[in-house]
């Protein structure tokens, strides 16, 4: 069990619930649309599921994995109402979610034997990573935790500018250099400090540039050996930080970073007044990288441990 709780508070709970309420709202339109005037499952119907759920960003290969499973299950059953397609495609998506690993409220559990425990937080300006990074701080702090911050995204002043106001917010320690300095010369620095000072997270942001995936390949692989001069098995993790709000650029961005470094877990954000939920369904299912956070408002909680349950009971309840 991680340091936040694995039970969802009744406040989390409306917090998730008013964040997909536009996702969900969208998908159940289309998905009335779809099986107007039929009263069972036929072919036109999982055409028109397929529709729904391609516009739904869900994603074209992720919507032909469901659509086949809920054949298979037509064709054993013979015959399936259209009344019963929400708790088929409910189940179905439950049962994918869990195959892909996205195990229940994956929130970040710290080894005693790893302290500390080095986050490397990848992602494209704009998607959220520095306020992901400052919420992160903010409830590890609050779980009782030594927590320090490196300003690694040495080539946007705006960037460090950023990090050090959510240092100063929540009341932890940000490891920086000059603009224009060497990421990985912060990143040392930041683990060198982290280790004199006993801390027990260290948050590492690093620049968010896509244009040279070979040039972000090399800047990358470099943090990461430099950090392994201080704490060998730096970092333990490598998140990605994506912007939900985005659908299909979203997965364009985590196909560009995946194949840029070893990405270890997601943070899908600003999920929250968008109708493109759907796509944490896809990215997971296509990527099989745990999500380990969603984002669902400004609030220092609305980061909230994916819990693939509560996300679906909340999409389709």
């Amino acid at each position: 069990m991680g340091f936040f709780d694995k039970l969802f508070s009744r406040e989390k709970k409306e917090t998730l619930d008013k964040g997909l309420e536009k996702t969900k709202d969208n998908f159940f339109d289309k998905l009335a649309h779809a099986v107007a005037g039929k009263s069972k499952v036929d072919e036109e119907v999982l055409d028109n599921l397929e529709e729904v759920l391609v516009t739904s960003d869900v994603g074209i290969d992720t919507t032909l994995k469901i659509i086949e499973r809920i054949e298979a299950r037509v064709a054993r059953d013979k015959y399936v109402s259209s009344d019963e397609l929400n708790g088929i495609l409910r189940s179905e998506i439950a049962e994918l979610l869990t195959e892909n690993n996205t195990a229940d409220t994956e929130g970040y559990q710290i080894p005693e034997n790893k302290r500390p425990y080095v986050v490397m937080v990848v992602g494209v300006n704009g998607v959220g990573k520095t306020t992901t990074i400052g919420k992160l701080a903010y409830q590890f702090k609050q779980a009782g935790l030594k927590v320090m911050l490196g300003a690694a995204d040495t080539f946007r002043a705006a960037a460090v500018e950023q990090i050090s106001i959510w240092g100063e917010r929540v009341g932890v320690p940000v490891v920086k250099q000059q603009m224009g300095s060497d990421p990985a010369s912060v990143a040392f620095d930041t683990l060198q400090s982290a280790v004199a000072q006993g801390a027990d997270v260290v948050l590492i942001d690093t620049a968010g540039r896509l244009h040279n995936k070979k040039g972000l390949m090399d800047e990358l692989t470099k943090i990461k050996r430099v950090m392994q001069k201080v704490v060998p098995e730096a970092p333990h993790d490598v998140m990605l930080v994506l912007d939900g709000s985005t659908g299909q650029n979203a997965f364009e961005q985590a196909k560009q970073f995946t194949a840029a470094t070893d990405v270890t877990s997601m943070a899908i954000t600003k999920l929250d007044g968008t109708a493109k939920g759907g796509v944490v369904i896809g990215i997971s299912d296509q990527f099989k990288i745990p999500v380990r956070y969603i984002g669902l408002g400004e609030g220092m909680e609305d980061l909230q441990p994916f819990d693939r349950k509560e996300f679906v009971d909340s999409l389709f309840g």
